[in-house]
């Protein structure tokens, strides 16, 4: 027989002994080739589909040992086989599109989360596996489209609101599959989840004003009116706001509205717009956040909020003023510079960046503010130290996310005030344009752009496998290899995966860390100070 043979004879000879079984397996990579024939006879259960997959089973082997786990591949596909009405159909839809079949095993060996969604709802894996559907990022108006299509039909906010929670499970497949693939850049799929998130945000806040107003009598918002604006709106900070989620972020939020004077209508028991709007803001908190048998929406962070978790939850645009004008603090001017509206009325949440820009860059960026960020990041280290993962955590440890970010965060504060050119939201962008502005030489611009893409695509696939918010390395030696083969890494005979993987995220927080140290810990600032002057004066 030949080797294709061979492989069929898992399921097509009468009876195998373990060292044939094991033999046949060997090349594809199952650590436990016993176990692997019992999903493939679990598979195989009914006779005439049995002689479909054996045909099949060649290139379905092929596709699982390219997957990081195929032992957990295999199980999962097990249970998606079963989960589907018509599993002969499948059979033949994987024969026909290998894409497809290979579609399949990589999303099951890395990701748990993502092997749910589908054995979840077996028939996305079609709309999946249609290549015009995977080869490009889906954009606002595509999402959004198909979002009202699902909620059309529905009436309770019980149910509208698991839409939301069902459309986001759908998209995130959708991102999750097209970065496993490298269908897209790090950069593609950090947009995209923000760009969902945005979208699901802005729906949560409709409803959220539609059943409010409902409940104290309240005419519903016309198009004019909204188009005018609504008086209320949602600012995203942190890695939303600088349109860089994380596969599994919190997002964080801010509710800004535009006066806390009077009621909302003329009648005497109408809310204030005080209670009015601080009841929108908790509605849409809990329409995001609460969780149900459809799962969570996302998780609400709210404390980048003025006064933090002590502060009101919304507050008027005169109150922000007030507060960032007397009371603001150097971490606060930090968060503020990745501050954007996303939901609501957009106008008003311009006119807020507008008038806090004199906070963030009017103020001096000087030796104090340097030394207050340099103490967060010194509480921040400690905190990672007690839990032994200095070198492991890619966001907070040694070298990680957040040395970067603190590192442009101090440029830009310390040169926007003259240099327009520098208030950008995003990281890489703002690495582009210090690097454009002559504050960041060559080198340093490579290491810092390379270092902050690899550290956010270990952050992701950290994230994907379990849909929980991950940001070290595993203490496991097979647990980082299989994060290295996610990543794309594999074995050789003098390294595997996650040897590779563990070499060079040394070698990127290390550039990253001299850097950081250069500006934090020297006088790196004030001698890029000097040296804007002489040009000004050239």
């Amino acid at each position: 027989m030949g080797a294709h043979a061979d492989v069929r004879a898992l399921l097509l000879a009468p009876e195998l002994e373990p060292g044939e079984v094991s033999a046949l397996l060997a090349p594809y990579h199952f650590k436990d080739p016993a176990e692997a024939d019992r999903e493939l006879q679990r598979l195989a259960s009914d006779p005439t589909l049995r002689q479909r997959l054996a045909e099949l089973l060649p290139e379905l082997l092929r596709a699982l040992s390219l997957a990081a786990d195929p032992d957990q591949a295999l199980g999962h596909l097990e249970r998606f086989m079963r989960a589907t009405l018509a599993p002969l159909q499948l059979v033949s839809e994987l024969a026909e599109r290998p894409h497809a079949m290979e579609l399949l095993a990589r999303a099951f060996g890395a990701s748990t989360f993502m092997a749910q969604i589908l054995i979840r709802s077996p028939p996305w894996f079609h709309w999946l596996a249609d290549p015009q559907v995977l080869e490009r990022s889906r954009g606002r108006a595509a999402i959004e489209a198909d979002l009202n299509r699902f909620l059309g039909p529905l009436t309770s906010i019980e149910r509208r609101l698991d839409g939301l929670r069902i459309v986001r499970r759908r998209e995130i497949l959708h991102i999750g599959v097209r970065d496993l693939l490298r269908m897209g850049t790090v950069e593609e799929t950090l947009g995209s989840l923000t760009v969902l998130a945005e979208v699901l945000v802005q729906k949560a806040y409709e409803l959220a004003e539609e059943t409010l107003r409902e409940e104290h009598g309240l005419p519903p918002l016309t198009s004019e009116e909204r188009a005018a604006g609504s008086g209320f709106t949602v600012l995203a900070l942190g890695k939303m706001g600088a349109g860089e989620l994380n596969f599994s972020s919190d997002v964080d939020l801010v509710y800004l509205y535009a006066s806390d004077r009077g009621r909302m209508s003329r009648r005497a028991s109408a809310p204030t717009r005080d209670e009015y709007y601080g009841a929108l803001a908790r509605r849409v908190t809990s329409y995001l956040a609460e969780t149900t048998t459809e799962g969570t929406v996302y998780r609400v962070d709210l404390r980048l909020r003025p006064e933090g978790r002590m502060g009101a939850v919304a507050q008027s645009l005169r109150g922000f003023e007030e507060y960032y004008r007397t009371r603001g603090r150097t971490w606060e001017r930090l968060a503020l510079l990745r501050a954007r509206p996303v939901a609501g009325d957009r106008p008003l949440g311009l006119r807020f960046l507008s008038r806090v820009r004199p906070f963030l860059y009017d103020r001096p960026f000087d030796a104090a503010a340097v030394a207050e960020v340099a103490r967060l990041k010194e509480e921040t280290d400690r905190e990672v130290a007690k839990k032994g993962e200095t070198d492991r955590n890619v966001k907070l440890g040694t070298g990680g996310i957040r040395e970067i970010e603190f590192l442009v965060q101090a440029f830009q504060l310390r040169f926007g005030r003259h240099r327009p050119a520098l208030r950008v939201r995003d990281t890489l962008g703002a690495l582009e344009a210090l690097h454009h502005a002559r504050l960041l030489g060559d080198d340093e611009h490579r290491d810092l752009v390379q270092a902050y893409v690899f550290l956010r695509d270990v952050e992701n696939k950290l994230q994907m496998v379990a849909d929980a918010q991950v940001h070290s390395l595993p203490a496991s030696e097979e647990e980082i290899r299989l994060c290295g083969l996610r990543l794309g890494y594999r074995d050789t005979k003098s390294l595997d995966a996650g040897a590779a993987l563990l070499r060079d995220h040394r070698s990127h927080t290390e550039a990253v860390h001299r850097i950081f140290t250069s500006v934090f810990a020297g006088e790196r600032l004030e001698e890029a100070e000097k040296t804007v002057r002489r040009r000004r004066k050239g």
